[in-house]
């Protein structure tokens, strides 16, 4: 551990010099004009928002100020599984020092104008004048910078009535916990029309996917033919525009209301509108039935159909964005797009499923990949998503299609990784989830991928867990079976190029039939597991046999065994595990596509390999432990747990080897042996508990 008087909580040195330096590194960027956009404060991993904040409180000028201002003032938030609203009100606490930024740069440039009686036009600086007037009409400035963030800047929707009202009552006590003793309370906003019920995926997003379903002819179940726009289609959909951009001007004039023109709206306007967007959802979701087989030309019994439309739409929940946020869909789509949508099998929610065709994506099996989709589609160019979903999106096969839109989207992504043991810790209580935090920008230019390490922390750190987050650039020629790697540090970058530059994958020389075979275990917490011999496992059941749980892999020759042993259990193995997998389990692909010629490793260094091979295999037998479970199906299974943390010395010597090999420097050789060693080995150096 660093000393008390330098570290962070739990940093070791080695952590605390790596600190040191990166912080020297981004200093000088800074102080030689290297960062220069809003990519570059992301890449940094610095605080936008005190930025954004700093650049207001010296504007020399009223251009920036009102620019700023404005821009803030329009820019729209969305969580498409907005629950009880934790993230808008995340978002809130993030608006409101700019707004009131804003507001106080605009007291000082009037105050100064005021002061220096210089000759000047009337309607200078009238705008900040007008909303400083507006200011004091309300309890405190807060209050007025809450409601008007509320009012003007978070949008929401959930498929849980009681969440909405929930997130809802929240941003309420906000606004009300502005207020001091005595003061008389003003109307609370009507946010009705911002915080939504009704399902993310179920619904029109555009105008073109309403015109797609109103001419649609059905064929077999949720499948679907084109047919030409007829006249009266067309007219229809004219209607559909008109009436939408209609109850869009009177959803602006509703909000107005609430914040410029008096602050009241009435029973009768909010009824109106209610109307309105009533009514044009009531027309789509007869469209959007008939892409589920419920369509009033093909069930003749109008009884029939009315009671099945009505089951469908209570199941489903249809929520039409092209309606209800008409202005922002029209626009382009939402600023801001945030949340943590539910990871929920499709399998498992068959009551409000949708037609696999809707979602590029449906065939990955999880509702979070439709929901990024969903998302994607209603971000508007330039705009940003930030989203916390399950690694498996970036080291599972199956979430290849949501990897895919990231490319046709032209999305410039970030994503940083998180453990989902509770050994040492995780991000959320209760969470057991390995997680990614994806931030997203639609880009014109080609997209680029930054990466993070995998992180893990103990409890003590988790205060400086985000703030120490370090994105490391890669290319596609750094994703390895279609899957994106967790890269920590430019210099494990290195590494890895050196690795897929100079060598082929190690599948091509291993045998599908020999008589040297490595059995290596499928799941991995902190070490490899890989022995030349079948470690014991047996049952009352079925007797001594193999655990399933161990994969074999056969070598040409002797000395190919015992190195590809060694490859298995070494370090520098272990560091291409983490960077490729969901860090749990060691696939058959993964193993194979490991770059090593193993023929080549024996010829030079075979009788070294086989003898820290041997060294190696006594050890784990020496410090296994045999344990004793009962099972309901198989009765009492024995087996044989293994601690390869205790032989640590033995696979340090081996990781040496393989750095003469590939010719990696002592840098190099340093990093890989002290990869991930505070959490590996424990916080007292030792293994802390069996690895099987």
């Amino acid at each position: 551990p660093a000393g008390e008087d330098y570290a962070l909580p739990t940093e070791t040195w080695r952590e605390h010099v790596a600190r040191r330096q990166r912080y020297e590194d981004i200093w000088q960027k800074l102080v030689g004009g290297e960062v220069s956009s809003i990519d570059d404060l992301i890449t940094y991993n610095l605080n936008i928002r005190q930025f954004a904040q700093d650049v207001i409180h010296h504007a020399e000028g009223p251009e920036l100020v009102r620019a700023f201002f404005k821009a803030i003032a329009n820019v729209s938030v969305l969580d498409p599984t907005c629950g009880s609203g934790a993230f808008l009100f995340a978002a809130l606490n993030i608006l409101a020092p700019l707004y009131d930024a804003c507001l106080e740069r605009m007291e000082e440039l009037v105050a100064e104008l005021d002061r220096s009686a210089e000759a000047h036009r009337p309607e200078k600086y009238k705008d900040f004048r007008a909303t400083l007037a507006e200011v004091e009409k309300h309890a405190s400035r807060n209050y007025y910078i809450f409601k008007s963030i509320i009012i003007q800047n978070l949008y929401g929707v959930d498929i849980m009535e009681e969440a909405v009202e929930i997130c809802k009552l929240r941003l309420f006590l906000k606004l009300a916990s502005e207020l001091e003793a005595g003061q008389t309370p003003e109307p609370l906003p009507d946010i009705d029309f911002n915080i939504r019920a009704g399902n993310t995926l179920v619904g029109f997003a555009t105008m073109d996917e309403v015109r797609k379903a109103a001419t649609a002819a059905p064929v077999g179940e949720m499948q679907v033919q084109m047919r030409m726009v007829d006249g009266e289609t067309q007219r229809e959909l004219d209607r559909i525009t008109e009436e939408a951009a209609n109850a869009d001007a009177a959803y602006q004039q509703f909000r107005l209301q609430q914040t410029l023109l008096g602050g009241i709206v009435t029973p009768a306007d909010k009824a109106n509108l209610r109307d309105r967007l009533r009514t044009l959802s009531d027309t789509l979701d007869r469209y959007l039935a008939r892409l589920y087989g419920i369509d009033s030309n093909n069930i003749r019994n109008k009884q029939e159909y009315v009671k099945r439309f009505a089951a469908w739409r209570a199941s489903h929940q249809p929520f039409h964005w092209v309606v209800d946020f008409y202005g922002i869909m029209h626009r382009g789509g939402f600023d801001v797009i945030i949340g943590n949508p539910p990871y929920v099998e499709w399998s498992k929610i068959r009551d409000y499923d949708v037609p696999k065709k809707t979602y590029l994506t449906r065939d990955s099996g999880n509702v979070y990949a439709a929901l990024c989709e969903r998302a994607y589609m209603m971000m508007a160019a330039g705009g940003f998503f930030g989203m916390i979903v399950p690694m498996s999106s970036v080291s599972t096969d199956r979430m290849k299609p949501l990897r895919d839109l990231w490319a046709s989207q032209q999305l410039h992504t970030y994503a940083s990784h998180y453990s989902g043991d509770a050994h040492p810790s995780v991000l959320f209580t209760g969470v057991k989830f390995r997680l990614t935090i994806l931030v997203q920008s639609k880009k014109s230019s080609a997209p680029q991928l930054f990466t993070t390490h995998f992180q893990r922390w103990y409890p003590e750190g988790r205060d400086a867990l985000f703030q120490l987050i370090h994105y490391i650039n890669i290319s596609r020629d750094h994703c390895r079976l279609n899957l994106y790697p967790k890269i920590g540090s430019s210099l494990q970058l290195h590494i890895i190029d050196r690795l897929i530059d100079k060598y082929q994958q190690m599948g091509l020389r291993i045998s599908k039939s020999s008589d040297y075979p490595v059995y290596s275990h499928r799941i991995i917490a902190h070490v490899v597991k890989a022995m030349d011999f079948i470690p014991y496992f047996a049952s009352q059941r079925d007797g001594v046999k193999k655990s399933e749980d161990y994969k074999i892999f056969e070598a040409f020759t002797p000395l190919e065994r015992d190195s590809l042993c060694c490859i298995l259990n070494s370090s520098l193995f272990y560091s291409w595990f983490v960077a490729y997998s969901d860090v749990y389990h060691a696939g058959r692909k993964l193993i194979l596509d490991f770059p090593s010629s193993l023929d080549e490793l024996s010829d030079k260094f075979g009788d070294e390999l086989q003898r820290y091979s041997d060294l190696l295999m006594e050890s784990l037998r020496a410090n296994a432990v045999r344990r004793k479970v009962p099972y309901r199906t198989t009765g009492i299974v024995e087996y044989d747990e293994f601690y390869p943390r205790l032989s640590k010395p033995i696979i340090d010597e081996i990781d040496r080897v393989l750095a003469r090999h590939y010719g990696f420097t002592d840098e190099e050789l340093d990093f890989i042996i002290n990869y991930d060693i505070k959490y590996r080995m424990g916080r007292d150096g030792m293994a802390g508990g069996g690895d099987e």
